[in-house]
């Protein structure tokens, strides 16, 4: 059984989702959530869950990366887990840091890319006048939102969208991309998933 530890920064909706998923043959369960914010409500839906978690506040640590990562790694590698997803992490991690879970750190991404990575992806999208947006899974490197992708969802983008609606129907795919990539990656098939608007 994979250990599976989650870091978010808000209300975890994609974090519920996996954790969720994780049950009877499943080939993972979690063993941890964390955030570098300590009121983020994903906190409490953990807990709810029966799942352990952590919280520390980067705000502590401003301009010191460095010792905020040595924070955060500490209850992770007591943890043990064998891969960590970043569900809703909104702070960017060093080299150092994702070089130790190399090859096992999982993101979820809002836009097709390598279209747009970074912030305001929805917004782009539209500005653009692409046809369709969504979600991407990938591994995680040291280069921003840039690691092979192991999934993608797309969802049409409508005339009269904004930001706003076009992320809620991209987050409705995210609850299903995620899940489904991590079981795949939990039992190391290879392969991208692909989903289309249900």
């Amino acid at each position: 059984m994979k250990r599976v530890a989650i870091l978010i920064s808000g209300g975890g909706s994609n974090m519920v989702r996996l954790v969720s998923s994780m049950t009877g043959d499943h080939p993972a369960r979690a063993v941890l959530v964390g955030s570098n914010d300590p009121g983020a409500g994903g906190l409490a839906r953990a807990e709810a869950l029966g799942v352990p978690t952590f919280a520390v506040d980067h705000r502590a640590y401003k301009g010191d990366r460095t010792a905020f990562e040595a924070a955060l790694l500490e209850p992770l590698l007591r943890a043990q887990p064998d891969i960590l997803c970043l569900a809703g992490f909104m702070r960017i991690l060093t080299a150092d840091f994702v070089r130790r879970f190399e090859g096992r750190m999982l993101n979820i991404h809002p836009s097709l890319l390598p279209k747009y990575p970074g912030l305001h992806t929805h917004q782009r999208a539209i500005d653009a006048g692409d046809a369709e947006a969504g979600a991407t899974v990938h591994l995680v490197t040291a280069d921003l939102d840039a690691g092979p992708i192991l999934g993608q969802a797309r969802v049409p983008v409508l005339p009269g969208d904004t930001a706003g609606s076009l992320a809620a129907r991209v987050l409705e795919q995210e609850h299903r991309l995620y899940p489904e990539v991590l079981r795949r990656f939990a039992l190391g098939q290879q392969g991208m998933v692909t989903l289309g608007a249900a």
